[in-house]
């Protein structure tokens, strides 16, 4: 059965979707069977794997409206994970399911009918708490924070972690934080290095000992529709995103044997 992690921080710009696509890529790597969910209107996850926004027969805004089961909207991409694409049309669902009853929770119900078909399944999350990121962190078993090692970050850190404890006593009393992933890393810089260090005091094992480095290859990888494993595998950037996949999958190995 599928573990469900939401890519979020309600501040832009922290690499999410980079991060969204780059762990699915380097999973389906690790030979995990992969399934990433855009569910962001600007639809840069689906861009970024390769699939066209704009092309796509049916979408995230299909599923969550009850047009299509969740399996019809599966797409294969090429690079090695299955994607449910978004567009700008996820914009307008907000408005059309906002009386329905349980509206909360219907991409927790809509995925559960493919949960025992992956391994993964990765949801990257709009910068904004609407009713669409609520439905995401409802169906989700735990978060993965990205965040720059800056001053402001650490302001709009504190406002996640409250809404995070806000939907796990309201919606999701299994949402937990799975790790806080640093982005955008640059040891040279001595901010990032005291912000570094305020984060590991207050997240400890929960902070991931992989950093994602600044890297040119990986901002320019999403221009080419690929992952950066696929557009640059010996680049810095690749290398620290297989790391994170590891190092999550060394966590969940090891969490699985302390329930054991």
């Amino acid at each position: 059965m599928a573990q469900i992690i939401a890519i979020a921080n309600q501040k832009g710009g922290v690499g999410k979707t980079t991060t969204a696509v780059n762990l699915a890529a380097s999973l389906a790597v690790l030979k995990k069977r992969v399934l990433l969910v855009d569910m962001d209107s600007q639809g840069n996850a689906t861009m970024g794997s390769g699939v066209q926004k704009n092309d796509l027969l049916y979408s995230i805004t299909d599923v969550l409206l009850g047009e299509v089961p969740v399996e019809t909207a599966i797409t294969k991409s090429e690079v090695g994970y299955k994607v449910i694409g978004s567009n700008r049309e996820l914009s307008g669902v907000e408005l059309a399911i906002a009386d329905q009853q349980g509206r909360e929770f219907i991409l927790k119900k809509a995925l559960d009918s493919v949960r025992d078909s992956f391994d993964y399944i990765i949801i990257d999350c709009a910068p904004s708490l609407s009713l669409i990121t609520v439905n995401a962190l409802a169906a989700v078993d735990g978060v993965m924070i990205p965040m720059q090692c800056e001053y402001y970050a650490l302001e709009g850190l504190a406002d996640l972690t409250q809404t995070i404890d806000r939907i796990q006593q309201a919606l999701n009393p299994d949402l937990q934080i799975i790790g806080v992933l640093r982005t955008m890393y640059d040891a040279r810089n001595a901010l990032t290095r005291d912000v570094s260090a305020e984060l590991e005091q207050f997240f400890g094992k929960k902070l991931y000992d992989t950093v994602i480095p600044r890297n040119v290859r990986l901002a320019e990888a999403p221009a080419h529709g690929l992952p950066i494993i696929y557009f640059e595998k010996s680049s810095k950037g690749a290398v620290a995103y297989l790391n994170l996949a590891a190092e999550m999958l060394k966590k969940s190995k090891v969490k699985k044997g302390s329930h054991a």
